[in-house]
């Protein structure tokens, strides 16, 4: 075996630290958001309002830099890859200890994980695990994790907060409830109270000082109390910040970033070390959308670049790909073929399709109205979709809207129930984001599309597993084209990473693992 500890390279380097001094007091914070997710359970939820939580609640194997490509010691101290990346030998600390008291242990490291990967906890994000053959804790300070075929992104899963370590009697005793009523991780953060769709409190643990490597101070937390604030109104949420009712917001409505920028007593942080993306997915297997050229003319009649400017006051950048062309594995050669903005076209493919214009301007076959339906959360997604329900009017495609709380939103989108959706996904490759939507194995969710060509199955298998970058691109680069080519979303933008924050804080580093801006908490606090 080869010796990798506290280092591993596959695109993954050394660690950085961040400067940070512990406060002279514990304080309270208040972070302020604009949606709850449906529950709190890590190996269930793939929702960012889940992660952001489930980071500071509990722990992972590994951690990530804010750089998104140093994985970094975290529950692991060390670690051992075998030469054929099948076999990954884990040295788990034997200092660390849950909220309720009770000392972890690698058992505890390999229930968690096993509970990920059991196909009854009907984890959305599985595959994200690789094909695992085993996962055991020979002792209590070691973690084998065996593979049947390589997985070259392993080490930036097992960082994701769906790994994160539970505590098993709390999982049993609360059963359908976990994660609901209550949680025991051995986070910075312990869960306090839930009251769905207005906050979250949580508490420090006041033991905790095993944070990942990338923190100086990894631990105990700055503050004392940290209470996630549910806003759902863009305009309330920049009132907020402006009046100091919040410290931190990574929901930063676009209206208001200026205004924030311009303001005292507010900073914006910003981060372009990875990649979020929102775009409308069809349902392809439904009438109104099984139709490729109805999904192109979709696509070609929607104007991205005016939205960018109009809606999100040109803090976007208007998106015509399924990634950000930044991203690693993109592939160039598609960058002149991607459908851009062009309603005559558009116009024309619905003739050719059949639709044609009724005399209320609808477009209609077989007297039937080209009328999708759309679901969609509320607040700025709400704005997007009728922004997209305007342009696709002037087409003849009488767009059909159904906006809906998160912790509806969720249950819904796993359904048949629509021809459309709305959804936003952090990524740092074309690996991470294709694997997520585009695998048959992850229908119904998140490949909420019904998506199914086993081509694109084996070229992912064929991504996943390869061992050097070149095979990578060329499997991945075949999927981007294949999924382009058919129409799957309707893209919509590429955001940035934006964190408005108090100057009463300390400065701090944004960062981006899945969209969650404050991973670990660990850097808040105030001067």
């Amino acid at each position: 075996m080869r010796t990798k500890t506290n280092r591993i390279r596959a695109g993954l380097g050394i660690a950085t630290a961040v400067a940070l001094a512990l406060p002279a007091a514990a304080q309270e914070l208040t972070i302020i958001r604009n949606q709850d997710s449906n529950h709190y359970d890590p190996a269930r939820t793939a929702a960012l309002s889940g992660s952001e939580v489930l980071f500071m609640l509990a722990d992972t194997v590994v951690g990530l830099d804010e750089d998104m490509s140093t994985i970094v010691p975290h529950l692991a101290s060390s670690w051992e890859v075998s030469d054929d990346g099948l076999v990954y030998t884990f040295t788990i600390r034997d200092d660390v200890s849950f909220c309720d008291g009770k000392k972890m242990t690698a058992e505890d490291v390999a229930y968690s994980l096993n509970r990920w990967y059991d196909p009854e906890t009907k984890s959305p994000v599985r595959w994200r695990m690789g094909d695992v053959k085993s996962i055991t804790a020979p002792d209590d300070t070691t973690l084998v994790y065996e593979l049947n075929a390589p997985h070259s992104e392993l080490l930036y899963q097992l960082a994701q907060s769906f790994g994160s370590v539970v505590d098993k009697e709390t999982v049993e005793a609360l059963g359908a409830d976990f994660g609901v009523t209550g949680f025991n991780g051995t986070g910075p953060f312990c869960w306090d109270s839930w009251t769905p769709r207005d906050k979250m409190v949580l508490t420090r643990h006041e033991g905790y000082n095993w944070g990942p490597a990338n923190y100086e101070n990894t631990g105990p937390a700055q503050v004392e109390k940290i209470t996630w604030q549910i806003v759902p109104e863009a305009a309330t949420r920049t009132v907020a910040m402006l009046t100091g009712q919040g410290e931190v917001s990574p929901y930063v409505p676009f209206i208001g970033v200026d205004k924030l920028r311009q303001a005292p007593g507010v900073e914006i942080v910003e981060s372009d070390q990875a990649f979020w993306t929102n775009y409308i997915g069809f349902k392809i297997t439904k009438d109104m959308v099984d139709d490729i050229k109805v999904r192109q003319a979709i696509n070609l009649a929607v104007n991205q670049e005016a939205m960018a400017e109009d809606l999100f006051f040109g803090e976007v950048e208007p998106a015509f790909s399924y990634i950000s062309s930044g991203a690693l594995d993109w592939d160039e050669s598609l960058d002149d073929k991607l459908l851009t903005y062009d309603p005559e076209k558009a116009a024309a493919l619905l003739d050719e399709a059949g639709w044609t214009l009724n005399s209320n301007g609808v477009r209609e076959k077989d007297g039937v109205e080209l009328a999708p339906l759309a679901i969609t959360f509320t607040g700025e997604w709400q704005q997007t979709v009728e922004a997209v329900q305007a342009d696709l009017l002037k087409v003849g495609i009488k767009l059909q809207i159904e906006p809906m709380d998160a912790t509806v939103y969720w249950g819904k989108s796993a359904t048949d129930e629509f021809d459309m959706y709305v959804m936003g996904f952090p990524y740092v490759s074309a690996g991470d984001a294709l694997n997520l939507y585009f695998r048959s194995s992850n229908i119904p969710t998140p490949n909420r599309m019904n998506y199914d060509d086993p081509k694109t199955d084996e070229l992912l298998l064929t991504g996943s597993h390869a061992t050097s970058d070149a095979d990578r691109a060329s499997a991945y680069g075949e999927v981007l084209a294949t999924v382009h080519d058919e129409a799957i979303w309707l893209p919509v933008y590429h955001k940035p990473m934006q964190i408005a924050v108090s100057d009463k804080l300390k400065p701090f580093e944004a960062h981006n693992i899945y969209g969650a801006g404050l991973y670990k908490g660990l850097q808040l606090g105030f001067k």
